[in-house]
């Protein structure tokens, strides 16, 4: 389909009622040396969860690992009911940016946005993982809309963004203004991408943060460092330690957001979410964060990672979703990977 004329496509937020949620199923060694034996066993537990709240669909790269997966998800006894399973090859599983993402159009009815993924400009192989969003809409059967500005397929993740369902979206200036480093859309301005986010996304106000998070290969991915929680509410990474690396930064993050009033005329109100302690890998520092939790129809996913900021995050966040069950979820292996569980996760509508 053609490009919009004006702001006629709709994002809703993530709390919004799903039809779904898509996974990919580990394949990829390298996204987890010397770790990839458990990784499984880390998507058994999420899908255990979620089956609870809504049907799942788990992209594999064959049959043989789809007889393992069931395998696996029969042993931890998950109800194979509400489990589809899709043999479309991928290069990673990081669905939250190569999914497909879904908007509502000016017909009520759900469209694919196919956004160009290219492996957030950092990673040579992505072509299997950019036709996702192309197999999902002929799958369901609905309509795809591919974004374009200044005559180009827009490349976006959608770990990139968040929106509050009403008109206003979260990004950092690291992850798409950065003119030199893992640049998406060369030559893209504030003003293009603002102009893309209310086209295709229905969002007309924008809010620029500053920088991701230490450790983070996406080069600012905004679902690490802060998230809506409702239509007026964000929680925002912190940090509390002074000597950390994370310390300046989160905190610039936080000044971005003081007296910020809503497209909807409500001030936005802004929790602090802490930080787990420094996690490290061989010298490197991995990207773990509470803020990349998952919100399904009845659930919300928490990465843990045995810290004792654990049962702090977990109850912050019980309080913001009182009508769900908020669940954590072993995350210490899995941020090897460069991400977490709002990362791997994808909804449709």
């Amino acid at each position: 389909m053609p490009p919009p004329p004006s702001s006629s496509y709709y994002l809703p937020a993530e709390w919004q009622r799903h039809a779904a949620t898509w996974l990919a199923w580990p394949r990829n060694r390298t996204d987890w040396p010397g770790k990839m034996s458990v990784i499984p066993w880390v998507y058994v537990e999420m899908v255990r969860h979620l089956v609870t709240s809504e049907p799942v669909r788990i992209l594999v790269n064959s049959q043989s690992m789809e007889t393992k997966a069931r395998h696996l998800l029969e042993s931890a006894h998950v109800d194979l009911a509400q489990v589809t399973f899709l043999t479309w090859p991928t290069n990673r599983g990081w669905m939250r940016d190569s999914g497909p993402i879904m908007a509502i159009g000016p017909d009520k009815r759900s469209s694919v946005l196919d956004f160009a993924f290219t492996a957030w400009a950092r990673y040579p192989h992505w072509q299997q993982d950019n036709a996702v969003a192309s197999l999902a809409a002929e799958y369901l059967n609905i309509s795809k809309v591919i974004p374009t500005h200044n005559d180009q397929q827009v490349v976006l993740e959608g770990g990139a963004i968040d929106v509050n369902g009403e008109g206003t979206i979260l990004t950092t200036t690291e992850c798409l203004l950065d003119p030199r480093v893992q640049v998406r859309n060369r030559g893209f301005s504030a003003k293009d991408y603002e102009d893309i986010f209310e086209c295709y996304l229905g969002a007309k106000q924008t809010l620029w943060l500053k920088a991701g998070i230490a450790g983070d290969d996406t080069h600012g991915h905004i679902d690490d460092v802060c998230r809506f929680v409702n239509s007026h509410t964000v929680v925002i990474a912190q940090e509390s330690n002074s000597t950390d690396e994370n310390y300046a930064g989160l905190a610039e993050n936080r000044e971005c957001l003081a007296n910020v009033t809503l497209g909807n005329g409500q001030r936005l109100t802004v929790i602090h979410l802490p930080m787990p302690a420094p996690l490290v890998h061989r010298g490197q520092r991995l990207p773990a964060s509470y803020a990349n939790f998952y919100i399904a129809n009845e659930i919300v996913l928490v990465p843990t990672f045995n810290d004792t900021q654990d049962r702090v995050a977990l109850g912050l966040l019980a309080e913001l979703f009182p009508t769900r069950r908020v669940i954590g979820i072993h995350a210490v292996d899995l941020v090897l990977g460069g991400g977490s569980l709002h990362c791997l996760t994808q909804q449709a509508i």
